[in-house]
């Protein structure tokens, strides 16, 4: 599972761009760890970048 700050890096966006999406949901969708942790799976985020492609 990826942090936030690694998939920021991977995407290439502002971190202020990501929470934004994230806080319309047009962003991939994120797990809560236990700790408050935030984790993104390398899968979802493939798939959401997958649906980007296609609708460009």
């Amino acid at each position: 599972m990826l942090t936030i700050p690694e998939v920021i890096k991977e995407i290439g966006v502002p971190r202020a761009t990501f929470y934004r999406w994230r806080q319309y949901k047009k962003g991939p969708k994120s797990i809560k760890l236990p700790n408050g942790a935030v984790r993104i799976r390398r899968s979802e985020l493939s798939r959401w970048l997958q649906t980007l492609e296609e609708s460009a």
